[in-house]
């Protein structure tokens, strides 16, 4: 058991420092019929959790007889371990590391999907003359090591010709250095770049045909299977949480701004929420599929994954990894 929690604490964690500091709210008239749940973050507050912060704010949350503390997370969260411990009841994933929380033993499950589209991107400088991810070729290319998006370049064979060195988490780089490019999410270090001064274009990995589920809400199997009613009105009151923050972002941006203690401006996240929208609602999904899921992405996703010799086929089956409840 040791062992296995180890792993969980540094798989499929993006983020530094996980806080567990309480949204403060007013208590509800029916406190004692009111369920406390812990949601736990995989990153800082941002855009890529509004929808969760609306159906807080909003008091969605609340009158789904839901007392729910939302927990800052960080680089290291350890997101698996703390549903395992019970320390949550819900936390904030995406469906490759759901694999690979699997792979490791530990019984996650996805339950809502809140983008559709996965916002991963590669950011190439506009003067680099580079228009799609294969004329990558003589970039300098800010990569972090060990994220199932990376070996899928590799295996792609868009990586050759181009030297990859590590990512440190900033732009600095890009805006200083011709022909350098790195790793991003679309709704976030383009507008960083841009406002230093340095054109840039966002090259979306999900064309090359890995598009895993991002923002995605999961919870233990037990959850699941002793509480199922709790967990069902968690995923409809987020859903409506998310409709909410499309339609209406501002009032939940000036709390996530509060929310984050690392720099994030109300501009860069009502930037975020803007380029969030196709993501979270693609055309080609109809509005009342908010946060659905679907099996044949789930067992796409499955395959790519074996493919790529992160998870392996006797241990990590599509279909245990998700539960429909809503759609």
């Amino acid at each position: 058991m040791g062992a296995l929690l180890a792993c969980l604490f540094c798989v499929g964690c993006f983020c530094v420092g996980c806080g567990t500091q309480s949204e403060q709210r007013t208590a509800p008239a029916n406190a004692a019929k009111t369920q406390a749940v812990a949601l736990q973050l995989n990153w800082y507050p941002e855009a890529e959790h509004g929808g969760f912060y609306a159906a807080l704010v909003e008091g969605i949350y609340e009158a789904a007889g839901l007392d729910v503390e939302i927990r800052p997370g960080g680089r290291a969260t350890p997101v698996a371990a703390e549903l395992s411990m019970g320390r949550a009841q819900f936390a904030i994933s995406n469906a490759a590391d759901v694999l690979l929380f699997r792979e490791q033993g530990a019984d996650i499950v996805a339950v809502m999907a809140a983008m559709q589209d996965n916002p991963r991107c590669l950011i190439v400088r506009e003067d680099s003359g580079v228009e799609n991810l294969q004329q990558l070729a003589g970039q300098t290319l800010q990569l972090g090591t060990g994220r199932p998006f990376v070996e899928y370049l590799k295996q792609s064979g868009v990586l050759e010709g181009v030297k990859v060195v590590p990512y440190f988490g900033t732009i600095t780089q890009l805006v200083t250095t011709p022909n350098m490019a790195q790793q991003g999410y679309v709704f976030s270090e383009p507008l960083l770049a841009e406002a230093a001064g340095t054109p840039v274009r966002a090259l979306m990995v999900s064309e090359l045909g890995f598009n895993p589920y991002a923002s995605v809400l999961v919870t233990s199997g037990q959850m699941l299977r002793e509480k199922r009613d709790i967990v069902e009105r968690v995923v409809q009151a987020s859903i409506d949480g998310w409709s909410q923050y499309l339609a209406a972002p501002m009032a939940t941006n000036q709390h996530i701004v509060a929310q984050n203690k690392h720099g994030l401006t109300l501009a860069a996240l009502n930037y975020g929420a803007e380029k969030m929208r196709p993501l979270v609602l693609p055309d080609d999904i109809p509005s009342d599929s908010l946060g659905a899921m679907i099996p044949a992405r789930w067992q796409e996703l499955t395959e790519q994954m074996i493919e790529l010799g992160l998870v392996r086929a006797d241990q990590v089956r599509a279909k245990d990894c998700y539960e429909v409840l809503v759609h």
